[in-house]
């Protein structure tokens, strides 16, 4: 069992936690979408069907003042996290910034330097980036999540 976070920005990743909560791995998302499901795959131990891993993908639209070209390229990083997702079975939920955020008392208003030292507590031991924070923090809320209601049921789940 593995929790996944993914920050489905250009600068984003995808993180895994071990069961027990500790680090276990990531992969940039600036990296080749073949690269990435590579990772996916060796990292996450998948096969058709052989999935018994928790996912959160942060829950994320257009920002104000973003031009066309950046909200497209960003939209199509979020649907590209999802279809890894549905493709490798794993059970997932969306979640807004303002959600997973408040949960783990990091509400950034703005400031990445907000999560990034948020993750760094909870690892200590990880050499922490802005690339890799976020989601590290969604995959400790992902854990979180699960302990707290137990087994979930089925797949997606948007917030």
């Amino acid at each position: 069992m593995r929790f996944i976070g993914i920050d489905p920005g250009k600068s984003g990743a995808i993180v895994a936690l071990d069961a027990d909560g500790s680090f276990g791995s990531f992969v940039k998302l600036k990296e080749t979408e073949h690269d990435i499901w590579t990772w996916v795959v060796k990292e996450l131990g998948l096969g058709y069907g052989k999935s018994g891993h928790f996912a959160v993908l942060e829950k994320v639209g257009a920002m104000p003042r973003q031009g066309v070209s950046s909200t497209f390229k960003f939209g199509q990083s979020y649907g590209f996290c999802r279809g890894l997702l549905v493709a490798s079975r794993i059970r997932f939920e969306t979640v807004t910034p303002a959600k997973w955020q408040g949960s783990l008392g990091c509400r950034t208003k703005g400031d990445k330097n907000v999560t990034k030292a948020a993750a760094q507590r909870l690892f200590p031991n990880v050499k922490m980036t802005h690339s890799i924070a976020d989601a590290v923090l969604l995959a400790e809320y992902a854990r979180r999540l699960w302990n707290e209601r137990g087994q979930l049921e089925g797949g997606a789940k948007d917030e």
